[in-house]
């Protein structure tokens, strides 16, 4: 079949070979045809070396499909199956599910280190443990979410992931409060759910901040009262504020430069919430006397904070009865060159297709 392969970490470019074999296949799996598969910003941060990720490897982690067969032990799927890709299943046995921290189950991580894909050259890996730039994939049976029919492909591999992330960091993690300031720093698809969710939760101004023009003026679409390029937040700080700090700060891009700086923006005894994920030599610093004067809370939002399953039934029905804009996503993009090229290569006569690249 064919996948995008990225060969090395570092490399700028993906080759699509046809090749590519899906392998791991038996007790307690699953074989996914991929419909609709979304870049996420992680897929490109694992490329980069910014997340550690072992190569060769299929990028990809927000996916949907149909289920072409099942291993043995699997009750809960059939071939003909529409799917969901959760790059994150929940064992529900550990400690962190037994809490209710779902999303802090280890179960998925371990997956990733075993491949998930082979070449006559050797081994291939899926990113987190999947790999949805190929046309198909096998993923343990917990990875793959069933769908109602009237959900399209493209609209439930945005819930993979970003729309989850955003979405949840909004109504998990911040809970964000009716009435409330909030700033958005890094507006992509998962800075643009966070907006969504903000506006959900009744938020008075919610002010998106982001260098590229396009991004500022698609987070008007979404909700956002205000839009702004990063040199215009101190102003946008006095004029909203008079000063004082936003009540909710999320950080949507994963540094510590911009976690610096929506630190600064949250109020005294406000929130920052981290969204964006990081590479682990990126060290935010705070001293010791801000970190108790100021009582700001900082909340770190993982895969949004909640319960994974949970939270794909709710966007379902906030997306059915028209409370957030799914269809919108799809067309927020940036321009990824390289990377479109390749994608390009695949949606020609194979039923792969790219929907959201952020």
């Amino acid at each position: 079949m064919r996948a995008a392969v990225l060969h090395e970490i570092g490399q700028e470019k993906l080759e699509v070979l046809d090749d590519v074999e899906a392998v791991g296949f038996g007790p307690g799996k699953v074989r996914v045809r991929v419909r609709a598969t979304g870049l996420c910003h992680s897929d490109l941060s694992a490329m980069s070396g910014v997340l550690p990720q072992p190569a060769p490897f299929v990028p990809g982690h927000e996916g949907a499909g149909e289920i072409l067969e099942v291993g043995e032990g699997v009750r809960h799927l059939k071939a003909g199956d529409r799917v969901v890709i959760c790059w994150l299943p929940a064992c529900g046995t550990c400690p962190a599910c037994r809490r209710g921290q779902t999303e802090l189950c280890l179960a998925g991580f371990m997956n990733a280190g075993t491949p998930n894909f082979q070449r006559s050259g050797g081994d291939v890996f899926g990113f987190a443990g999947t790999g949805t730039f190929a046309e198909e994939v096998v993923v343990d049976a917990g990875c793959a979410v069933p769908i109602p029919d009237d959900v399209p492909y493209d609209i439930a591999a945005l819930i993979g992931c970003g729309v989850t992330t955003g979405l949840g960091a909004a109504l998990n993690t911040a809970d964000v409060e009716a009435g409330s300031s909030v700033a958005v720093i890094g507006c992509g698809g998962v800075g643009i759910s966070a907006v969504q969710g903000a506006r959900l939760k009744g938020a008075a101004e919610i002010v998106a901040v982001d260098p590229v023009a396009s991004r500022r003026e698609s987070a008007l679409r979404f909700g956002a009262t205000k839009a702004i390029s990063p040199d215009e937040l101190a102003d946008a700080k006095q004029q909203v504020t008079g000063g004082e700090g936003f009540d909710y700060v999320f950080e949507v891009v994963g540094r510590s430069a911009t976690a610096r700086t929506a630190y600064e923006n949250t109020r005294r005894g406000g929130t920052l919430v981290v969204v964006g994920a990081g590479a682990m030599d990126d060290f935010l610093q705070l001293n010791m006397f801000e970190l108790f004067f100021d009582e700001k809370r900082i909340l770190p939002s993982m895969y949004g904070g909640g319960d994974v399953l949970r939270s794909y039934e709710r966007t379902i029905a906030l997306w059915r009865a028209g409370r957030v804009d799914l269809a919108g996503l799809i067309t927020h993009r940036v321009q990824l060159a390289e990377i479109n090229e390749a994608l390009d290569q695949m949606r020609t006569g194979t039923a792969l297709r790219t929907c959201i690249e952020i």
